[in-house]
């Protein structure tokens, strides 16, 4: 790769995110309201559904209700990209959005929406592709790094493929919600006694020990006790048999949730064709440059598409401006690609099916990630 002009090219993605931010108004709240009722209608047809025999249409409708709520809405204003619009109410700003008790009402999953908020907005965003160091959190994200058990195991190529796909189905509850809420006490430890305890640390997650207790009261017990004992219990008041369907069809539809967002999420910053990196960003030239050859977009265009994809498939428009609006992705999109093109960086975009193939091949040991040159790092600099 030739080398390229840090300074230039921040300069042209300052220009462009001028550029944005004046061209954002009251269509963009809009916008964000109308993805927002999307969910929910998938929702309602799903739950509407859901008193009957297990079926597609009460798997897919709450399922995508699920990942629409948190992909679409909850990510993106808690990363305050609604913040600085024309008349965004009170509710939808990212200090106040599923804090408090309005996790209840506003975004009510499995992770803690403060934990959340630490590891991906602080540590994911700001840490793209950094290794940990000793006094220093990384990346929480890698999945090369979070797949080491299977990626050094000796189980065959098909039975890592799949662990792969039957852990997709179960990834938030057992994997994202734990590791999001241990870096949240991480960061409130290191303030305090220094302590430190990784979410590979298996001790530290036995039912008697205090992350455990943690997990247990603030991510496991009170979404699972919404979701498949009082939502299931409403149905009583048709029939114990609905109720039993209700529970069924609500259990097999987180595992869409989960194998829907697990398969958007992890491809975004994995594959052999994207970078990581060591040490920490030494300027806004470099930061932009990270987020974009380590982030890949999917296909991009059209409110229905991007729906579908939780309008994560403007990862690096997303990266490089992380409080931005949906709508305001869609129209970053074409002017950032010519952006990389004009100073030669690598913007990688392909089908979610081809990124999928790929993050497979990383997680189990078949390929690795690139990592990013230190000899071209500093001619870019």
């Amino acid at each position: 790769m030739h080398p390229i002009d840090e300074r230039a090219l921040e300069a042209d993605l300052d220009a462009l995110r001028a550029a944005l931010r004046a061209e954002a108004g009251p269509e963009d709240l809009a916008h964000l309201r109308r993805m927002a009722r999307w969910g929910r209608m998938c929702s309602l047809v799903g739950l509407a559904a859901a008193g009957f025999f297990p079926n597609p249409l009460a798997w897919f409708g709450l399922g995508l209700g699920n990942f629409a709520r948190w992909a679409i809405v909850a990510h993106h204003v808690i990363h305050r990209g609604l913040d600085k619009l024309p008349g965004t109410p009170r509710h939808l700003h990212g200090r106040v959005f599923a804090r408090g008790w309005r996790r209840l009402i506003d975004w009510f999953d499995w992770m803690h929406p403060d934990a959340w908020h630490h590891e991906h907005d602080v540590l994911h965003h700001y840490r793209l592709g950094e290794g940990a160091a000793e006094a220093r959190p990384g990346d929480p994200d890698v999945a090369e790094d979070n797949a080491f058990f299977l990626r050094d195991s000796n189980l065959p190529s098909w039975a890592r493929r799949a662990v792969v796909y039957l852990g997709s189905l179960v990834w938030k509850p057992l994997y994202y919600a734990p590791n999001t809420l241990n870096h949240l006490l991480d960061h409130d430890a290191r303030r305090t006694t220094g302590e430190r305890v990784s979410i590979f640390s298996w001790d530290a997650w036995l039912p008697w020990r205090p992350r455990a207790r943690a997990a247990l009261l603030r991510c496991w017990l009170p979404y699972a006790a919404w979701r498949f004992g009082a939502l299931p219990a409403l149905f009583l008041l048709w029939s114990p048999t609905a109720a039993l369907y209700a529970l069924s069809n609500l259990l097999i539809a987180e595992a869409v949730a989960n194998a829907w967002s697990f398969w958007v999420i992890v491809p975004n910053h994995t594959g052999d064709d994207l970078y990581r990196f060591d040490g920490p960003v030494r300027g806004r030239g470099d930061f932009y440059l990270r987020q974009i050859v380590g982030s890949t977009n999917y296909r991009t265009g059209g409110d229905l598409n991007d729906f579908l994809h939780g309008w994560l498939n403007y990862q690096i428009e997303h990266h490089v401006f992380p409080d931005l609006s949906p709508r305001q992705y869609q129209r970053a999109q074409p002017r950032l690609k010519a952006l990389c093109a004009k100073h030669g960086v690598p913007y990688v975009q392909e089908s979610i099916f081809t990124r999928m193939r790929k993050t497979t091949d990383i997680l189990i040991g078949a390929t690795s990630m690139r990592r990013w040159p230190a000899a071209e790092a500093a001619e870019a600099a």
